[in-house]
């Protein structure tokens, strides 16, 4: 039997050395940490800090109401496909409409402007006002302008439902709210933590569709289009951007913006994308398309254009290949102006098996599109695997609307194609389409996401950047590849992304670029969300 000196002899050298490793251990640790500071702007404690940060979204994804509240504080960086008259809550439009003095009509739950002084109401109409002291009708306008509380009958499907809310909508549609509109979606946005909006936008374009009118359509799109500007098309502009003016003006003054104690939602950029609707007579649709062009040429505020309405709908379907020849064609002649289209915003049974084939593929390859909106019907367009590895190469983006697009297309769960494109490489950013009428918001759209697709920190992080990377925001990206958030450009190699002081090199390239002031922004937000997790 070993003598008790020997048990403890042994003890005290196995201890000795257990001691030596961790000491060696903790001294390479802290020899790699230090390499690490000094080759790469990407610290320890910031690894660290994002480690805990998604092991926090892990703990919350057990319980829908805490992984919102770990979510309504995650920076969110744009929202890319926001339709601003479809942002707006309901609530909002029955304000407005008794501030107008407009009259609801109880049969059809929409609102129309008063007939006569005297008795401006006309039969079975009441003044918006009385919603407010009628809790029925305040709440039948709120189902109507929504999809709150919608169930979906042989009568009246969700499609039909959604889109029907802009048509309840038309008799409260004055520009001079827009203001209003602006400064909801912001603060809105603000308390979320997302810092860029690009909303859709659809400036009058009456004289320009009368001006298509008289001429009619001609197939020789460059003598169209000479022919539309020789008319005077152009004109239109001006009363657009004095509208855009007056808007923003409102919304600066209303959130105090430039003051003492202004409001966080000052700190929303807002750009607009200029909507063309599809669904009218092909002449009307081109010269909406050249004013779109043309304003975007303009006035810098208008970073694209993008076409909406109904996919499915005759004229969309009928005419979509001259529409996205069209867009080409503008787009040799415009070079500069982004494009967004909605394509693919179809499903099964809803158009025919044929309907399917190509609204994607037309979009990238016909009409130059940089994003798509939607893009659901991506596995059923022919030769989809290609298309998707096209879309991956040109770094097309597409628009993810998980909520609308269950809603208006009945698509959700594995048979959404997010997954896919996450899988093919195809950038995704999440958006949330009209989020007062699906009476939801972004973070939502990230709650759901999560909660469908298993999405972990990492995911999220990356399509919040990739809101920012794909923006139409002017100037280079932050980022030297495309889609690898990994690596600053040159210029602000030496600085840590979000950093307070950046390098002087890196300070004259953020100056020269709102792109990259944003994604700059968007990695100060991920620090500071970051450290407190």
């Amino acid at each position: 039997m070993p003598a008790p000196h020997s048990k403890l002899l042994r003890l005290t050298l196995t201890t000795l050395r257990c001691c030596r490793f961790l000491l060696l251990a903790t001294l390479t640790l802290n020899i790699s940490s230090a390499v690490e500071a000094q080759t790469s702007p990407r610290t320890v404690s910031q690894a660290q800090n994002e480690t805990r940060t998604a092991h926090a979204l892990e703990l919350a994804r057990a319980n829908p109401l805490e992984l919102r509240a770990f979510l309504v504080r995650m920076p969110k960086g744009g929202d890319l496909h926001n339709h601003l008259s479809g942002a707006v809550y309901a609530e909002t439009w029955i304000r407005e409409a008794a501030e107008d003095n407009l009259c609801v009509d109880r049969a059809n739950l929409s609102f129309a402007k008063p007939s006569a002084e005297q008795h401006p109401c006309g039969n079975n109409q009441v003044p918006a006002s009385t919603a407010f002291e009628d809790r029925h009708l305040y709440d039948a306008l709120i189902d109507a302008f929504s999809m709150r509380a919608f169930v979906p009958s042989a009568e009246v499907s969700s499609h039909a439902h959604f889109f029907d809310t802009f048509d309840h909508l038309d008799g409260a549609t004055d520009p001079h709210h827009m203001g209003e509109w602006l400064d909801e979606v912001a603060t809105r946005a603000a308390s979320q933590n997302e810092q860029y909006l690009e909303l859709m936008h659809t400036p009058d374009f009456s004289h320009a569709a009368s001006i298509a009118k008289e001429l009619g359509f001609n197939f020789d799109l460059a003598q169209l289009r000479t022919a539309l500007l020789s008319h005077g098309l152009r004109d239109d502009i001006a009363a657009t951007r004095a509208s855009l003016d007056q808007a923003e003006a409102f919304r600066r003054q209303r959130e105090h913006c430039g003051e003492k104690g202004e409001a966080a939602a000052c700190r929303v950029e807002i750009r607009y994308l200029y909507q063309i609707l599809r669904d009218f007579p092909k002449e009307q649709v081109f010269a909406q398309a050249l004013l779109g062009f043309e304003t975007a040429s303009a006035d810098p505020r208008f970073v694209g254009i993008n076409f909406v309405r109904p996919e499915d709908s005759y004229v969309p379907m009928n005419d979509y290949t001259l529409h996205m020849r069209i867009v080409g064609f503008l787009h040799g002649l415009y070079p500069k102006v982004h494009i967004t289209l909605h394509a693919g915003e179809l499903a099964p049974g809803l158009v025919p098996p044929e309907g399917l084939c190509c609204h994607i593929h037309q979009a990238v390859e016909y009409a130059h599109a940089e994003r798509i909106g939607h893009g659901v019907d991506v596995m059923y367009e022919e030769n989809s695997q290609t298309l998707l590895k096209e879309m991956a190469a040109l770094h097309v983006l597409v628009e993810i609307n998980l909520t609308s697009n269950d809603v208006i297309l009945g698509v959700s769960g594995k048979d959404h194609p997010l997954p896919i494109y996450r899988k093919a490489g195809v950038p995704v950013a999440l958006s949330t389409d009209d989020e007062g009428v699906s009476r939801i918001d972004l973070t939502h759209e990230f709650v759901r996401a999560v909660q469908s697709y298993d999405l972990h920190y990492s995911d999220l992080k990356q399509m919040v950047r990739a809101s920012l990377e794909h923006s139409f925001l002017p100037g280079p990206s932050l980022w030297s590849a495309p889609d690898a958030f990994v690596h600053p450009v040159a210029a602000c190699a030496s600085s840590r992304p979000g950093a307070d002081n950046p390098s002087p090199s890196c300070s004259a390239f953020l100056k020269g670029s709102e792109k990259a002031q944003q994604q700059w922004e968007l990695e100060r937000r991920f620090r500071i969300f970051e450290a407190t997790n």
